[in-house]
């Protein structure tokens, strides 16, 4: 079967002027129109990106989609109060989708994450579309994990119940890893129903993502790491993150060892991390905070040796595809990630690009920090097998993309069965 002309709505609640939106959305949809898919895109933009700014810049992005053979619409995305704002949301989406989805004759909803798979569900009901369900994540097992929601509250009785509609009307199911899958086909509205299932783990564009030895040069020199070998972490602090356990581990190796230096590469409240460093008796020669645009972040990552990632080690989690780690593999870093973080656990004793941490201990710290200088030893080897990794397992064009074309042609098959 061929995909040219085939009608789809993909629906993200992430938006397109968020660089993050960007990174994790449009690379797949510009492969797959590639492939002949007519898209149809909702996303929902923050109100800060469209003042006058962001709307000129709307337009630009608009245009530039648009000679992709993607037709993107944008609403406004509503922050508070959290209930009414998403049911507003919801209720302004469906409207949207239900008008365009006419218009274009869709045959298809693809909904990354929960909100946009209600809307997909009711127009799936109303329209007689399928409907792909992007899992994204556990929306409501991480949100109380990170702590913003309680397990009896409204919003997660909510998210659990709306969460049941959708799995009980899906066609397919994609999810981030192989771990998670086994439990959630067991779960209430997938349990012995059959549905088209694909993992799709976070991916890179590894065009943009991959060591460079000029880059390296020019941010160590900024840096004055020029000598020092550097562990890097970068991304989101706090919440599901385990910050402080990261800081422990940097404070052993600054204990036990001399010339390593900690990179934090955060948008995240510096004084959070200065804190925690000076908690621990870390001089603030030893770490360097920097809230790099993401366009910067490659070359960050080609300065540094070896990256880290902690989180809790919860439900949640299983469902977990680090992007951070897909960013380190793609530059050539090992990384040290603790056990059940999705099919981290695997990856890393799989193919030998770093090493897992069971136990939040000084021992534990050491011994990992002992197989990442090995591996730092042998700096080509390493960059090499860390980059072959990232492109047989997290290349967004020939792995990601590939798996959606599949699962589009399974569901669409299926329709026309």
């Amino acid at each position: 079967m061929t995909l040219e002309g085939r009608q789809v709505l993909f629906i993200s609640y992430n938006g397109m002027l968020d660089p993050l939106g960007q990174s994790q959305v449009l690379p797949y949809l510009r492969e797959l129109a590639g492939r002949g898919v007519r898209f149809t895109l909702i996303s929902y933009e923050r109100a800060a990106a469209l003042n006058a700014h962001g709307r000129a810049k709307c337009e630009e992005l608009r245009q530039h989609l648009a000679t992709s053979g993607i037709e993107w619409r944008w609403l406004r995305y509503h922050q508070r109060p959290s209930l009414p704002a998403t049911t507003y949301d919801v209720l302004a989406g469906i409207r949207q989708a239900q008008n365009l989805a006419r218009r274009n004759h869709i045959e298809m909803v693809h909904a990354r994450s929960h909100i946009p798979a209600t809307i997909g569900l009711a127009l799936k009901k109303r329209l007689g579309v399928k409907l792909i369900f992007d899992l994204r994540g556990l929306t409501a097992e991480e949100y109380v994990d990170a702590g913003h929601w309680a397990e009896d509250g409204l919003p997660y009785r909510i998210t659990k119940r709306m969460e049941r509609r959708i799995l009980a009307g899906t066609d397919a199911v994609v999810t981030l890893t192989e771990k998670i899958w086994p439990i959630i086909k067991e779960w209430e509205g997938l349990r012995n129903r059959e549905v088209f299932h694909e993992v799709v783990p976070c991916c890179a564009d590894l065009e943009l993502f991959d060591f460079s030895e000029q880059d390296r040069q020019r941010r160590r020199k900024e840096l004055g790491l020029q000598d020092q070998c550097v562990l890097v972490y970068s991304g989101s602090i706090g919440g599901w993150y385990l910050t402080d356990k990261m800081a422990d581990l940097f404070a052993t190796i600054d204990k036990q060892r001399s010339g390593w230096h900690f990179l934090w590469l955060t948008p995240g409240p510096k004084e959070l991390i200065r804190r925690l460093m000076v908690q621990r008796g870390i001089n603030d020669g030893r770490y360097t905070i920097i809230s790099a645009a993401p366009a910067e972040v490659p070359s960050y990552l080609s300065a540094c040796d070896a990256g880290v990632a902690f989180y809790k080690p919860t439900l949640s989690r299983l469902a977990t595809s680090p992007v951070k780690v897909t960013e380190y593999l793609a530059c050539g870093l090992p990384v040290i990630i603790n056990a059940g973080i999705g099919d981290s656990d695997a990856l890393v004793t799989r193919e030998g690009v770093g090493t897992l941490v069971s136990k939040f201990t000084e021992g534990a710290y050491a011994d990992a920090v002992t197989i990442i200088e090995r591996l730092a030893d042998q700096p080509e080897y390493t960059r090499k097998l860390a980059r072959n990794v990232a492109e047989r397992l997290f290349d967004v064009r020939r792995v990601g993309a590939e798996r959606y074309a599949r699962l589009y042609e399974n569901v669409l098959t299926r329709t026309e069965a």
